[in-house]
């Protein structure tokens, strides 16, 4: 490898939307995400996120189709 080229590795605080904090190595210093494992679906079981259905229903309104 060239010397000189490649970012500083260091340790990374990961800040959840839900509160939760955990290190990690990055380049970069802090970082900030949406979802981690304490507040995701797929791993509590539970629906979190806003669901957007009626996108079907919405566009065949708009449309003027019905359903066979």
């Amino acid at each position: 490898m060239k010397p000189n080229i490649h970012p500083n590795y260091g340790k990374a605080v990961v800040t959840c939307a839900c509160g939760e904090t955990f290190e990690t190595g990055s380049t970069k210093k802090q970082l900030r995400v949406e979802l981690c494992s304490k507040c995701h679906p797929f791993f509590t079981g539970k629906q979190k996120l806003v669901d957007t259905g009626g996108r079907v229903e919405r566009f065949n309104r708009k449309y003027g189709l019905s359903e066979k």
